[in-house]
């Protein structure tokens, strides 16, 4: 086997002896059985070799899973406000009712569900209120920062689709009750509302729905492509967001019903389980399944070897999942370990950034000193941001793609005579920078929101944010690429529990900072995310471009053990 230096594109020309767990490590140059001057050069992705034969029904695809991810996520999003609305509704319904029970002369009015009940806007009532959201914020982060990276790992070892389905499963049941509670809130309690939250985290709730997702697009789809993929998703997530309370307050003034939204919610969730776990095909074949059967396997037995108390507590504890981040052992390396790291940290920063600081700023543009925004004009600032966002993600950053990967490398191909097999490599030098430009972009812009002093300045610098919509998108295809196919979900499922533990920490920090400086600094809250932002920034300059875990593809010895050892499983 010969191999020689390094491509402009970072592929490695390797011969025609190449072993296959090189073949499938590095873009190769397919020169046998070939007459280069009498055939057109045919560029292949090593991985769809696990797809030949198949019927177009079976054939796995992102398109598959793009219009169910985007009800996926419109449902999501829709029910945000109407469930909080419902909360409080049922919460001073029960308020007043225990009030008239110890003063049976107390009067007030009519508390209609999903009507303005400006009765209800009283401290007691908000107070309970804000403790019982959070409550069930907290159920639902901490349930789903224990399935999460499980169910990611379960699907490596037994596929996507049917972990997907059960994902949205608890969303299921969590609109159930809801609809019970509102149908009923003479006879349910809004405790019940604490079991729905349990039964959503337990299935992994929207962190498990959105990496298995992101799992999926990555098994079936060319790494030089697969920034574009993930792109897809993102801008379905932050359409669903955007469209999402718009499509909720319509269909609540149209039906005259907050309960009407709840049974689309139902009916979105319904179909996405029936749709992805009986019409969407499996997009890891059975190969890679049984590979990560055999090396989860070997680790059980590894960690049962010891045989004591401890190497049980270990596989039980709720940080085990982020050692996929810092994978030992034959193929490994130090600057595999720094680049899954570093693009860990940058993904949490973002993650915990965007669902955290959200509230805040729209509570610091609503202040009557900043620029008194009322609903209008705040719903009006998300939605072009999220606009914004999926302009970038469905056209500037496949544009992107096209012109500096996708085209050099096919001018590569012509040039030398061949097609080009692509299979992971690792962060390429485009990720780096894409990345990189991403964040500089964040910012820049929450500088700007530090300095703005009008409503104009504010919305350009939140503008500039939007463009911060690559860095996501870049960073969940760069994981995937660093990784075999069998061990992604693995990987995305660290990060559901890093995005898990974001959910819970980013709006205690951020909420804490604005009440202690609102009045006195609120720029404050702004001045944090641009150092975010920073840390961030310097976390993507350790990211290494062409470094990747190695697919071995040789297996290993079917030994008595290794068999009796997946029968358990």
């Amino acid at each position: 086997m010969s191999i020689t230096k390094d491509t402009p594109g970072g592929a490695l020309n390797v011969g025609p002896a190449a072993d296959p767990a090189e073949a499938e490590s590095a873009q190769l140059l397919d020169s046998s059985d070939q007459d280069h001057s009498a055939e057109t050069p045919k560029d292949v992705w090593a991985g769809a070799k696990d797809f030949e034969g198949l019927r177009w029904w079976q054939m796995p695809s992102v398109y598959w899973i793009i219009g169910p991810f985007f009800l996926f996520s419109l449902a999501f999003g829709g029910v945000l406000v109407p469930r909080l609305n419902l909360t409080l509704d049922l919460i001073c319904r029960k308020h007043f009712a225990d009030r008239i029970l110890v003063d049976p002369g107390l009067t007030h009015a009519p508390i209609i569900l999903g009507a303005d009940n400006p009765q209800c806007y009283i401290p007691e009532v908000k107070k309970t209120v804000s403790m019982f959201t959070m409550a069930m914020n907290l159920i639902v982060g901490i349930m789903s920062a224990i399935t999460a990276p499980r169910m990611g790992k379960l699907s490596d070892r037994y596929g996507r689709t049917k972990f997907l389905a059960l994902a949205s499963c608890g969303g299921c049941i969590a609109e159930l009750i809801i609809i019970f509670c509102a149908k009923y809130p003479d006879t349910m309690h809004y405790n019940w509302l604490i079991v729905g939250s349990f039964f959503d985290g337990l299935t992994g709730s929207f962190t498990t729905g959105h990496i298995l997702s992101y799992s999926y697009a990555s098994d079936c789809t060319p790494p030089s492509k697969r920034t574009v993929s993930i792109g897809y998703m993102q801008a379905c997530l932050f359409t669903g967001f955007a469209l999402g309370p718009l499509l909720a307050s319509y269909l609540v003034a149209f039906t005259g019903s907050l309960l009407s939204i709840f049974y689309v919610t139902l009916g979105c969730h319904v179909f996405f389980v029936c749709f992805v776990g009986f019409v969407v095909p499996e997009s890891l074949v059975e190969k890679r399944q049984l590979r990560a059967r055999e090396r989860h396997a070997r680790e059980i037995a590894v960690a049962s070897a010891g045989g004591s108390w401890l190497s049980s507590i270990r596989m039980m504890n709720l940080l085990a999942p982020l050692k996929a981040l810092y994978p030992a052992g034959s193929g490994t390396s130090m600057p595999l370990r720094t680049n899954l790291l570093a693009l860990a940290v940058i993904e949490t920063i973002l993650f915990g950034s965007a669902v955290s600081a959200g509230t805040v700023i729209l509570l610091y543009c609503q202040s009557d000193y900043t620029w008194g925004w009322g609903t209008v004009e705040s719903s009006r600032f998300i939605s072009a941001l999220s606009s914004v966002r999926v302009v970038i993600l469905l056209a500037v950053l496949p544009t992107i793609n096209y012109f500096f990967r996708t085209r050099p490398a096919a001018r590569r191909a012509r040039k030398s005579g061949t097609g080009l097999v692509e299979s992971n490599q690792g962060a390429d030098a485009l990720d780096c920078w894409l990345l990189r430009l991403a964040l500089l972009s964040d910012i820049v812009g929450a500088l700007g929101y530090v300095f703005s002093r009008t409503a104009t300045l504010f919305v350009i610098s939140g503008m500039v944010t939007a463009l911060g919509g690559l860095g996501s998108a870049t960073i969940q295809a760069a994981l995937t690429k660093h990784v075999p196919a069998d061990r992604v979900g693995q990987v995305l499922g660290a990060i559901g529990t890093l995005h898990c533990f974001s959910r819970i920490l980013g709006p205690i920090a951020f909420n804490s900072l604005y009440a202690a400086t609102v009045g006195k600094f609120d720029q404050a809250i702004f001045v944090l995310l641009a150092a975010l932002f920073g840390v961030a920034f310097l976390a993507s300059l350790m990211v290494k471009p062409h470094v990747y875990l190695k697919d071995n593809e040789e297996g290993v010895e079917q030994t008595g053990e290794r068999e009796s050892l997946l029968r358990s499983q």
